[in-house]
């Protein structure tokens, strides 16, 4: 009854935590390609090849269910894995779909026309690779008119959370949201499209300051998974152990990983 959970790095640890609150009894291995992060300034194709090497090592894991708990796999990869790649007996779902749910205030199976929505200026901070997409943009045109989006691509913070350097990422994420308020001086919501971003997520509401409502994903996939599971039971794998994966070097991954969630977390070598 495993199910999988694959991020570039250490960012999915947010959905992880979320999920497994809100799900207690499903056992979770989770995927951490650190040996290839960031994804965010990579090829589409890149960013395939290494999602769908990832995917395929949950599978393994008796993961008949993964979900990208990555914005840049979601954005970059999904739609090409879902149509061209993933078997009739597999599913893989990304961390969008929650998010422009909730931003719009409408179920995803809801295929009316498009319509006004309350938040009009959206600021959205990504990885470079997500913003190019225009993925979020795209699937929130479909279900929502008038909504002004300002993108801010983050360099630099994904490298400093995996690398530890607490003190940079929150640097970093200052100068982002100090990047964007001045071609967006007041927004009205601020979406944190990398899961690695919730690890800041005080430091971006400091930044933002108040009357901004912060999105941050975590929570809103633990909702949907568990909506999903509900609805589709036969997608919950055979697998039994919960368990951390690595591509990086076992021992440094569960360090960061245990500072920045202050928890003591064991991964093992992919």
């Amino acid at each position: 009854m495993a199910v999988g959970v694959f991020d570039s790095g250490l960012g999915g640890l947010t959905v992880l935590q979320a999920l497994t609150r809100r799900l207690p009894d499903v056992p979770f291995v989770y995927y951490g390609d650190n040996a290839h992060a960031p994804y965010g300034t990579r090829t589409p194709d890149e960013i395939f090849a290494l999602t769908c090497a990832g995917v395929e090592r949950l599978w393994a894991e008796g993961c008949d269910l993964v979900i990208l708990a990555c914005n840049t796999a979601s954005a970059a990869a999904l739609k090409r894995m879902q149509e061209t790649w993933v078997p009739p007996d597999k599913r893989v779902l990304g961390v969008f779909v929650p998010l422009i749910e909730a931003l719009t205030e409408r179920q995803w199976g809801d295929n009316s026309p498009p319509r006004e929505v309350d938040v009009k200026h959206v600021a959205l901070f990504a990885t470079p690779a997500t913003v190019s997409s225009r993925a979020f943009q795209r699937e929130l045109a479909f279900r929502a008119i008038g909504v002004d989006v300002e993108a801010q691509p983050c360099g630099g913070v994904v490298d400093a959370i995996e690398a530890g350097d607490e003190m940079l990422a929150e640097a970093l994420v200052r100068s982002h949201v100090e990047a964007l308020k001045r071609r967006m001086p007041h927004p009205q919501a601020a979406v944190l499209g990398c899961t690695h971003y919730p690890l800041m997520e005080k430091v971006f509401a400091e930044a933002l300051g108040p009357g901004v409502k912060v999105f941050s994903q975590a929570a809103l996939v633990a909702e949907s998974l568990a909506d999903y599971l509900t609805r589709r039971p036969e997608f919950v794998g055979p697998g039994r152990e919960a368990k951390f994966l690595t591509t990086g070097d076992a021992r440094a991954v569960s360090d960061r990983a245990t500072q920045f969630l202050r928890l003591p977390i064991r991964f093992e070598a992919a």
